[in-house]
């Protein structure tokens, strides 16, 4: 039985979801105890989504761990996180990005943004800049600082708003849930891109009011 996040760490990296060295990183540096509703810490390192509050979730950790080594997010770019909860995925973004990237996080749920930026700043990554949290509808990206090298979203949406293929960067990448399903673009050209898609997924329905 996993009773601690190194325990987790090593199952995730035994199954192969959790492969790159900077992921690997991030997940040792991000403990997920510390961005879930302290009632829930003991079943914190169990491998599924937990509540936090408003019909939300923080996010399976094997699925947070398959969805960043999709995203592929190195040192020194700007990533767009949408529906960033309670802010773990977007810290395990900021640990990736360093002090040279950044991470815009957007949490439509006022609650949930507050508590997002009280959990990240336990890392000192809005102290440094790294992470910006803004209570926002996500549908319609953020464009004051776009071009994005990365776009990640946690929530399933019935389709990939325009805006987010209009803000990647071209050679940028892009994981979405549709459905049951999650998505990777690769933004070729302006009006060029690539999917790959992956079935078989459960996410909460992306929210836009």
């Amino acid at each position: 039985m996993v009773t601690t996040w190194r325990q987790l760490i090593d199952k995730l990296m035994a199954s192969v979801v959790l492969k790159t060295p900077a992921v690997i990183a991030a997940f040792e540096a991000i403990d997920r105890a510390d961005f879930v509703p302290a009632e829930l810490r003991g079943q914190v390192y169990i491998n599924e989504p937990l509540p936090i509050g408003f019909g939300q979730t923080i996010s399976q950790p094997w699925t947070v761990a398959f969805m960043l080594e999709k995203l592929a997010p190195l040192p020194g770019q700007k990533v767009l996180d949408i529906g960033s909860g309670s802010g773990w995925q977007t810290a395990l973004l900021a640990q990736i990005v360093g002090n040279q990237g950044q991470v815009i996080g957007l949490e439509l749920i006022p609650e949930l943004t507050r508590q997002g930026v009280k959990n990240i700043a336990r890392y000192n990554f809005v102290s440094r800049r790294i992470v910006k949290l803004h209570c926002l509808n996500g549908t319609k990206g953020f464009p004051i600082a776009a071009p994005f090298d990365r776009i990640i979203s946690a929530a399933s949406a019935p389709d990939i708003p325009s805006a987010w293929f209009d803000q990647l960067k071209i050679g940028g990448r892009l994981v979405v849930p549709v459905d049951s399903t999650i998505i990777l673009v690769h933004k070729i050209a302006p009006d060029k891109f690539d999917r790959e898609t992956f079935p078989g997924f459960a996410f909460v329905p992306f929210i836009s009011e």
